[in-house]
């Protein structure tokens, strides 16, 4: 199979158009993590179709992949990520909702999920953490100083029981699986942009400083700019030369804005 051509390229990103069950095995890599935003199915619209194969094809080039969706896409697709390994989900807030049914909740979330393949134990994943006021529980203790929180000897019942150990306070916290980051309602290259706020700490979860992520449905270029932005470098296809061609406008742009 022939090595595609990049639509668009720089040191770090490139952007391949076609279809990335053809284009990705003609690309020869090898991928720290996948970030994809595959068509849900969930619509009548006539871009919205499940692409067959498409994790067969991801299966081939990494053993981590973030996949956003909605309960109704995984529910019918199960059969799809046969061989996959589900690590977590993270829920994204919206700011503002979607979807026109007046007699449900009004949606505002997606999910998105992770995946693995092989041994838990070989694939990156490193926790994400942000500051936080000390919020102690338990029994704290003093150890040259510094404060030390004495874990409690069990947990509740469902969680099982637990050795008893130390905790050192650093003023940060897990990242909580709910993530809210504003949509891009009015400002959005594409109708599905996933917003940066949203991608950067997954890409930051599965992929080490410097390596690959690839996005398989590139649409406005987003993963590839967060990608980019966080040290990590990145590839992404994109079936419409439409977007294509507004993702690679986008990304030139803020190359310019940096140099």
């Amino acid at each position: 199979m022939a090595v595609a051509e990049a639509y668009w390229a720089d040191e770090t990103c490139a952007l391949y158009l076609g279809d990335m069950r053809e284009v990705l095995p003609a690309l020869g890599v090898t991928a720290d993590c996948i970030v994809a935003d595959p068509p849900y199915g969930d619509t009548v619209l006539a871009w919205d179709r499940w692409p067959d194969g498409w994790l067969q094809v991801a299966a081939g080039v990494t053993q981590s992949l973030w996949c956003f969706g909605s309960l109704r896409m995984y529910l019918a697709r199960a059969a799809d990520f046969a061989g996959w390994k589900l690590s977590q989900d993270i829920i994204w807030e919206k700011n503002a909702g979607s979807g026109f049914a007046a007699d449900r909740f009004r949606r505002i979330h997606e999910h998105a999920l992770h995946w693995y393949q092989g041994k838990w134990r070989d694939i990156y994943h490193e926790a994400q953490r942000v500051p936080a006021e000390p919020t102690w529980s338990g029994r704290v203790a003093r150890t040259n100083g510094s404060p030390v929180l004495k874990r409690k000897e069990t947990r509740s019942v469902h969680l099982g029981a637990i050795e008893t150990g130390t905790w050192h306070e650093d003023g940060t916290r897990l990242v909580p699986s709910v993530i809210r980051a504003k949509n891009l309602r009015g400002f959005a290259i594409h109708p599905t942009e996933k917003p940066i706020g949203i991608l950067a700490p997954l890409i930051a979860y599965a992929c080490p400083p410097g390596g690959l992520v690839i996005d398989p449905f590139a649409g406005s270029g987003s993963t590839l700019d967060a990608a980019r932005a966080s040290g990590r470098r990145a590839i992404g296809i994109e079936a419409d030369e439409k977007y294509i061609e507004r993702a690679a406008r986008r990304l030139s742009q803020m190359v310019l804005e940096a140099s």
